[in-house]
């Protein structure tokens, strides 16, 4: 869809690179008709007053206020739409027993369309509120609620990656909740990528598949192997959980008697396109094959804390130049902002490097290797997520999409307080990353496409 160019005068926060800052200070950023970044100009470079002066006559500026600040979207790599009415309960057993006891029931409920675009709007509404401009989501194993979740997407403006769940073990999996056997699984969600692919054509999709083997143990050998196939066929992306939690972990070893990298590998599952949610077990084996293979991992760190019994090595992936991204993992975690997300992958290094046993030495109790700072954090929620899914955004760049939030910190009850002459501009950012909420964000924008409209510039 063409929409109006325009120009915003703003400061800028982005890492565009792992550790790396960037204070854009009063910049121009130039916005074509299809959404993408066409220049960003200092008030150092030539034209810059041509330009800016130039925009407000012919009312395309868009000029931010004192203490309003312009940052990339937010990208969550790993979350679960319809377990949206879940979320902030439900959390008081292991992962084997909360799937057969809470998750699937609710999950089986999407047979029912109108409760799916019911909840689905719902939940669109309130990702883009907190920030989130792009979500890879896992859906249901039901076809059309699937695709009202694309298409709600499509509609809201949301930049989405979404996924039939595919589960068709009769041993794992209840009765009243599984395909009805591989073949079923297989053909069901070719149509679902077929039909995803026609709902948003062309060379700059909004909204695209993901074949989504739920994880190994609730799929047979067989619809893992046509899953393969279909991701090959289709140059399609793949989402799935690896190595979440020691039951998970020792089933798959148990199966196959290799990692669950490993054997989604030799289903043809793991690639550059997959994207591989939690991955806590991983050893030094499996960080190499998912390095080589370029694949992506989905850190949830808030989830984590109650399904893994372990923290994600996340320094030592970083270190290896993987992949990396953070995740809600909604309802196994229980906030939807990736502001939360940063928050919490910050204290979990913290801990997995100095330790949490206060009756051990301290050079004992904890993995050696910095903790991540909040530059890092930010970056795992912005520019690695859409590192890891190969998009063109998450940071402002020439010919990246504007996907953006306008940051106001001076909103009312706002807890980013700052100071003149005391805090700069870096202070500033780790303010918000550490203090911000949902309250904060007045504006978001995706391909130049303002999709909450709160207050305006002041």
């Amino acid at each position: 869809m063409k929409k109006r160019p325009f120009t915003l005068a703003a400061t800028a926060f982005h890492t565009p690179e792992r550790g790396l800052l960037e204070v854009l200070e009063k910049h121009l950023f130039s916005i074509d008709a299809e959404g993408r970044i066409v220049d960003i100009l200092s008030p150092a470079d030539d034209g810059y007053e041509r330009k800016k002066e130039a925009a407000r006559a012919d009312r395309t500026l868009v000029e931010l206020a004192a203490g309003q600040f312009l940052l990339p979207g937010l990208i969550d790599l790993h979350i679960h739409a319809p377990q949206w009415p879940q979320m902030g309960k439900a959390l008081d057993v292991p992962l084997e027993v909360w799937l057969q006891k809470y998750t699937f029931p609710l999950e089986a409920k999407y047979a029912d369309l109108d409760f799916a675009r019911t909840v689905y709007a719902d939940l669109v509404d309130g990702l883009i509120a907190n920030g989130t401009t792009t979500a890879l989501y896992f859906a249901t194993i039901h076809g059309p609620a699937s695709l009202a979740l694309a298409e709600i997407c499509l509609a809201k403006g949301q930049r989405a990656l979404i996924g039939k769940v595919v589960m068709d073990d009769p041993v794992q999996c209840p009765d009243f909740y599984r395909d009805a056997d591989a073949t079923t699984a297989i053909k069901e969600t070719e149509h679902f990528i077929e039909a995803v692919r026609a709902l948003a054509p062309g060379k700059r999709p909004l909204v695209q598949p993901v074949i989504t083997p739920r994880f190994i143990p609730s799929c047979t050998d067989e619809a893992l192997k046509g899953l393969g196939h279909l991701a090959a066929r289709y140059d399609c992306h793949v989402q799935t959980h690896c190595s979440e939690s020691d039951w998970a972990k020792t089933f798959v070893e148990d199966r196959f008697g290799q990692s669950d990298a490993a054997s989604l590998d030799g289903f043809g599952l793991l690639t550059r396109r997959t994207i591989l949610a939690h991955s806590n077990f991983i050893d030094e084996e499996d960080m190499n094959l998912i390095a080589v293979r370029g694949a992506g991992i989905a850190h949830c760190p808030l989830s984590n804390a109650y399904f893994a019994n372990a923290a994600f090595p996340l320094r030592a992936a970083l270190d290896r130049h993987m992949h990396v991204g953070l995740g809600t993992d909604i309802s196994g975690g229980y906030s939807p902002s990736l502001f939360d997300g940063c928050r919490h992958a910050l204290s979990t290094s913290r801990m997995l490097q100095s330790g949490v046993h206060a009756h051990l030495p301290p050079q004992e109790r904890g993995l050696p290797g910095a903790p991540i700072n909040h530059c890092e954090a930010f970056w795992l929620a912005t520019a690695g997520g859409a590192q890891a899914l190969d998009l063109p955004t998450g940071s402002f760049r020439r010919g990246f999409e504007f996907d953006a939030l306008l940051l106001d910190t001076k909103a009312a009850q706002s807890d980013i307080h700052i100071y003149d002459g005391y805090d700069t501009p870096e202070d500033v950012f780790q303010k918000i990353v550490l203090n911000a909420t949902h309250g904060n964000i007045a504006k978001v924008w995706v391909s130049g496409r303002e999709i909450l409209k709160g207050i305006e510039p002041r």
